[in-house]
């Protein structure tokens, strides 16, 4: 069987390819696209035999498609039109452009592709952008299935709710069976429903603190409905737990990822606190590391303090007390390559040695969960092999 011949646009640091990797469908990325700089490097540096164009694009011909002759178009269109926290232009804001490029160019290719899979945030199913590409799909002759999906359904102990949209050109669409098997892979984490994203709310500017200690009293900004959600994350004994994704390297300076005292002092009661032992943690955005609210989960790395006696009556004490008590907790961000753990990058995955560590945060929360596209490739590609 020939490999599938695929084009993997708005390519970031490569995620969708080693997704593609992963799911072991013979398939061949024979271009890959994007304008970033630094994503393009580090794409490099992990797919050196692979041709990257670092163009726009809407700057790319539709003679430049027809000649890849592509079966499968994987992509994560810009985010931030859609996003939570945003304005939510949608199709009027810039970075939406090069997309609305994309589904003017699908009817007209000479041969359009069998295979399309999309990943995007919590916000862009109720876009006018989706309603667009569902309207070319169904006018192409597609078929479709649309879903959300975090991490923490293959049991991966990380929150990232992410619309995902399946497509395949054929005459018939996706079984009943499919159906049925989807839910098998992606059982509910999170009080989601997995089918129908309309109904489904991103949980992680919310969360607060971890810790099985707080289950007394209510000693941060959180309310009790976080704290029981936390507590019943961290019960769950199918998701792995925290300590397996972190980094073995004896030699790993962890100094230079404590938090800062002026950070500790300020941001304190809002800090989401992870243990080794937890089966949690937030969606790592690229501010993590720069910013703090909402961007990602800290790591307690203390194995003496605990952290109810350090925050109990913490407001009480001087600064110079407060902060003698939040340091001893040992507070850090998770290295760059923990975060690429926790989103189911392969230890393969690498970074280029001069490529800084807040642009690392940065390009790794603009990416996608490799784990998750994975199972959901294998779902796409090889459905008449899995006698779905």
């Amino acid at each position: 069987m020939e490999p599938l011949r695929v084009l993997e646009l708005y390519s970031g640091i490569g995620g969708m390819h080693f997704a593609l990797k992963d799911c072991t469908v013979p398939a061949q990325v024979v271009a890959a696209v994007d304008i970033n700089t630094t994503a393009n490097q580090i794409y490099q540096h992990n797919f050196p035999g692979t041709p990257l164009w670092s163009k726009s694009i809407e700057g790319i011909p539709l003679e430049d498609f027809n000649q890849l002759s592509i079966d499968v178009i994987l992509m994560s269109p810009p985010c931030q039109p859609f996003t939570r926290l945003g304005l939510k232009r949608d199709v009027v804001d810039q970075r939406t452009k090069s997309f609305l490029y994309v589904l003017d160019l699908l009817p007209k290719l000479s041969s359009p592709p069998r295979y399309i899979l999309l990943e995007n945030v919590k916000g862009f199913e109720e876009s006018c952008a989706r309603n667009q590409l569902v309207k070319v799909l169904t006018e192409c002759g597609y078929h479709f299935k649309e879903l959300m999906v975090s991490p923490t359904s293959v049991g991966l102990p990380n929150s990232r709710l992410r619309y995902y949209l399946m497509a395949r050109r054929s005459e018939e669409g996706f079984s009943a069976v499919t159906h049925s098997k989807l839910l098998e892979t992606f059982p509910v984490h999170e009080d989601k429903d997995l089918l129908e994203p309309s109904a489904a709310l991103c949980p992680h500017h919310t969360e607060a603190v971890d810790g099985p200690e707080c289950a007394q009293f209510l000693y941060k900004l959180e309310t009790r409905a976080e704290q029981q959600r936390k507590q019943q994350q961290n019960s769950d004994p199918s998701i792995t737990q925290i300590q397996d994704f972190l980094d073995p390297d004896v030699d790993l300076n962890v100094e230079q990822y404590l938090l800062q005292p002026k950070t500790l002092l300020r941001y304190a009661p809002i800090l989401d606190i992870v243990h080794p032992s937890s089966r949690r943690s937030i969606c790592f955005t690229k501010g993590y590391g720069r910013y703090v609210e909402g961007t990602g989960s800290v790591l307690l790395s203390s194995t003496e303090a605990e952290m109810e006696s350090v925050f109990r009556g913490l407001e009480e004490h001087s600064e110079e007390e407060k902060l003698r008590r939040l340091q001893m907790l040992q507070l850090r961000y998770f290295t760059p390559r923990e975060v690429a753990n926790l989103m189911g990058f392969p230890q393969g995955f690498a970074f280029p040695d001069d490529v800084p560590v807040k642009q690392r945060y940065k390009v790794l929360g603009n990416s996608l969960n490799v784990v998750v596209v994975s199972k959901l490739l294998q779902f796409l590609l090889s459905e008449e092999h899995l006698g779905l």
